[in-house]
């Protein structure tokens, strides 16, 4: 049994080892307990709706289902978790992925596993969290504005919603994501279309008018 106002964690990596890992350093902590654990990426959401944890700890290589596509999942629920992606991965693309499928925050499986139980503490405190490589990436400079194609599905929807006038929370609340990353998502936005604010963003999607990605 979990103790009263401790932080419950989920956690789903595809290394039977490495989630045993995992298990003994969020144990260790006196203010985290592990609620559930799974290597198959099939039983992550069913597990979640038995244990309701506070914040889930999902690999992207995971059997069964992948990590983006059970991140999917987990964000169309009715009330959706927290959720921290860790990867042994840190290309653009990687990142990129999970922040479009909604995630939380970032973490690498090659930082110390002090910063994974910060990572986890940050995500629950509402922090959008990534580590000092994606944050690299995320700010390499542009030499101009991005092509409309470009974009991902993602950063359409929220330009859409930022034309139609929506703020951060409300656009948060019709994608089911978290407000921080949202405001994330609009700041991206921002510095791919070369715009200084909202209004400005909205009078380029009116002009542009961006064909809708299924």
């Amino acid at each position: 049994m979990s103790s009263p106002g401790r932080l419950r964690v989920l956690l789903a990596d595809d290394h039977a080892i490495v989630l045993e890992g995992l298990k003994a350093l969020v144990d260790g902590e006196s203010d985290m307990v592990v609620v559930g654990a799974t290597t198959d990426g099939s039983k992550v959401v069913e597990l979640f709706e038995q244990v309701k944890p506070d914040v889930v700890v999902l690999d992207l290589e995971l059997p069964g289902i992948k990590g983006i596509e059970v991140l999917t999942m987990l964000r169309s629920l009715p009330v959706s978790p927290k959720v921290l992606v860790l990867t042994a991965y840190n290309d653009g693309e990687s990142i990129r992925s999970a922040l479009d499928a909604g995630a939380d925050g970032l973490a690498l499986k090659t930082e110390s596993p002090q910063q994974t139980i910060t990572a986890i503490r940050q995500v629950h405190a509402g922090q959008l969290v990534f580590p000092q490589a994606a944050r690299r990436w995320l700010k390499q400079p542009r030499r101009g504005p991005v092509d409309v194609m470009e974009l991902t599905p993602r950063e359409l929807e929220v330009w859409a919603l930022v034309a139609e006038g929506l703020s951060n929370p409300e656009i948060a609340e019709r994608l089911g994501l978290s407000e921080n990353t949202v405001k994330f998502h609009v700041q991206h936005l921002f510095e791919k279309l070369c715009v200084k604010n909202r209004t400005e963003a909205a009078l380029k999607y009116a002009a542009t008018r961006p064909p809708r990605r299924s």
